[in-house]
């Protein structure tokens, strides 16, 4: 490691701006895309809960049922959090099915941008039924054009389209260095659950 001087001045200068609801996509094979959503999702709800807006956060790939840790905590804070599919793909007894949640899901999270109630809406796993065909790309390019501007929304997955890419404001593709599922190692209680 090479040891640096820290800065003593600012990097940068404030833009000059008007606040406005931004886009942001947190998308790569690397672990911590729906993580990072869900750090965002409490950043908002602390800020903004006591004036009125709140923080919806849906779950594309998800079971309703799921009660990872993260619906537990979500729930303790009044966060509403849904699952709206019925898990991974290569679970599923009837991909019809699936492709149908999916449609009937974003149906629900399209209402929830555009009803103005919201100050944040998490799309968690939304890039997966995109990529599948289950939901026309037109739509969810729709709804994030026609958004009130003061909703940000956050949107999670893999191989994000690129038109969703060039619509956001701010993009993060996650890298994987390593991982410890390729050593052997099984997925961990309250890590990857």
């Amino acid at each position: 490691m090479q040891i640096e001087t820290a800065p003593v001045n600012k990097p940068y200068e404030k833009p000059e701006g008007e606040r406005r609801g931004i886009i942001i996509v947190n998308t790569g094979d690397g672990k911590g895309k729906s993580t990072a959503a869900f750090g965002l999702a409490l950043r908002a709800h602390g800020r903004h809960h006591v004036h009125g807006k709140g923080v919806r956060i849906f779950q594309f790939m998800k079971v309703p049922t799921a009660r990872f840790g993260e619906h537990r905590m979500f729930e303790q804070l009044g966060i509403p959090i849904e699952g709206l599919g019925d898990g991974f793909s290569w679970k599923s007894q009837d991909l019809e099915h699936s492709a149908q949640l999916a449609r009937n899901g974003w149906e629900k999270a399209s209402a929830a941008i555009l009803n103005g109630e919201n100050f944040m809406v998490v799309l968690d796993e939304l890039t997966y039924p995109l990529i599948y065909g289950w939901l026309p790309l037109d739509d969810v390019l729709a709804t994030l054009k026609s958004r009130p501007r003061d909703v940000h929304v956050v949107i999670t997955g893999r191989r994000c389209p690129p038109e969703i890419i060039e619509l956001a404001d701010t993009v993060t593709e996650m890298a994987k260095v390593k991982h410890a599922f390729n050593a052997g190692v099984p997925a961990q209680r309250g890590i990857e659950d």
